[in-house]
């Protein structure tokens, strides 16, 4: 694409349809609104999955239909702020600014809401495997997604309770789970510690090996498709006097004709000086990476006391988890990383720690879980596609055909109010 002039807008837009983010909500998006028929430009500042979509924890779940705002959540709370490898931390300084984002989030811990929130979930979540299957094929990158099951663990005759709302959530949306003792554990996962004595196994899962390379080969196929990618940090949202967006560069102004914003945690402060104010909050996760582990895992394991997930990539095995509500230029807090190690050791009593890599990433977070998809009121052409907090990974795949839908202008045939920007403006 040849670089606009600076100070003035190109005379007609690239593409029918400018996708602005290249992480895997964004390349999922391209994908989709290329099979409509829609020519694509997808725009990022850095190379597709570079950002959340690099970093998560890799699992491909259509059963993850449980929200954080859970019932009961503000009993640990406190709990969980005074322990330092506790898995969540609020700088004190943050505080003030995250009380009316707290307040929202758990006013979406009543019954009601969650299981409204909980079918919002489910639906971004179906089939989610398939379609990266499908997405995939033909890419020479198939093998980045491997069947597995996610499996809870617990400590200390800790017996789950299958009553839980939590887990009724998913029983009820017919995920597939089983309650194992510690000799069926040892056959499933044999490198797990002694002390894991119960599991609670959700079969017909997957697990993406490289979640960053997947989105990589993704957009790869979008561009042989005729995707045109630009690499470019864009600084503001220009409206137009038609209602359409141009977009502001540090080297000139990009003109769309329809425009898909899949920005993450970005995507509040490029749309408030168009007039929205969005409660969305930067949650950041961290994961260490361990080269040379000495073992490997067949499945994903989520530890539930100390609430992260450990799995093996396609250079070690993974260990993520833990929230950080800090802003997103906020220096690094290493230590949030370097605390998995021994967890991890704990869980995996023959993994070697020695060699690893650290990450921080942003994940873009509402007070209820769910991400903006649609139409954004009072701007011609202009839709959102963000906020997916922890679940971007698996929720992209349906992300893109709502967009590409709503592009086109099709009905859905089920509910999308609780994605819909309005629920906040």
């Amino acid at each position: 694409m040849p670089a606009p002039t600076p100070g003035s807008a190109s005379e007609q837009p690239v593409a029918d349809v400018t996708v602005l983010g290249a992480g895997i909500v964004g390349v999922c998006s391209a994908l989709a609104l290329q099979e409509r028929g829609f020519s694509v430009a997808l725009i990022d500042r850095d190379e597709p999955g570079e950002a959340a979509s690099h970093g998560n924890a890799g699992i491909v779940s259509p059963f993850s239909c449980v929200p954080q705002c859970m019932p009961g959540v503000w009993k640990s709370l406190p709990r969980w702020l005074l322990d330092p490898r506790g898995p969540v931390r609020v700088r004190f300084r943050d505080i003030p600014g995250l009380l009316p984002w707290a307040a929202a989030f758990f006013a979406n811990t009543r019954p009601e809401k969650v299981h409204a929130i909980s079918d919002a979930m489910a639906l971004l979540m179906r089939g989610n495997i398939d379609a990266y299957r499908q997405l995939l094929k033909g890419t020479g990158c198939e093998g980045l997604l491997r069947d597995s099951a996610l499996i809870h663990v617990f400590r200390g005759g800790t017996e789950p309770d299958l009553k839980h709302l939590g887990w009724r959530l998913r029983v009820d949306r017919r995920a597939p789970l089983e309650l194992v003792g510690s000799a069926v554990l040892r056959e499933i996962e044999p490198e797990l510690s002694p002390d894991i004595d119960r599991a609670v196994v959700i079969w017909d899962q997957a697990r993406a090996l490289a979640p960053g390379t997947l989105c990589k080969a993704l957009a790869a196929k979008a561009k042989r498709q005729g995707a045109i990618m630009v690499k470019r940090e864009i600084k503001r949202l220009l409206p137009r006097e038609d209602g359409a967006i141009d977009l502001e560069s540090g080297i000139g102004t990009i003109r769309t004709d329809r425009l898909v914003l899949c920005c993450g945690v970005w995507s509040a402060e490029l749309l408030r000086p168009l007039g929205f104010k969005l409660p969305l909050v930067s949650e950041r996760g961290y994961h260490l990476e361990f080269i040379d582990p000495g073992v490997a895992l067949n499945h994903s394991i989520f530890d539930v006391a100390g609430k992260f997930i450990v799995g093996s990539t396609a250079d070690g095995i993974r260990s993520a988890g833990t929230s950080e509500f800090a802003a997103v230029d906020a220096p690094p807090n290493y230590r949030r990383a370097d605390m998995l190690a021994a967890m991890s050791k704990r869980l995996i009593p023959r993994l070697d720690t020695r060699r690893a890599r650290r990450w921080v990433g942003a994940r873009p977070s509402f007070p209820d879980n769910l991400p903006v998809i649609g139409a954004l009121p009072g701007h011609r052409n202009l839709y959102g596609a963000f906020g997916h907090s922890h679940y971007g990974l698996g929720m992209a795949p349906a992300t893109g055909r709502i967009i590409a839908n709503t592009v086109v202008g099709s009905t859905a045939n089920a509910n999308m109010s609780g994605f819909a920007v309005e629920r906040f403006l």
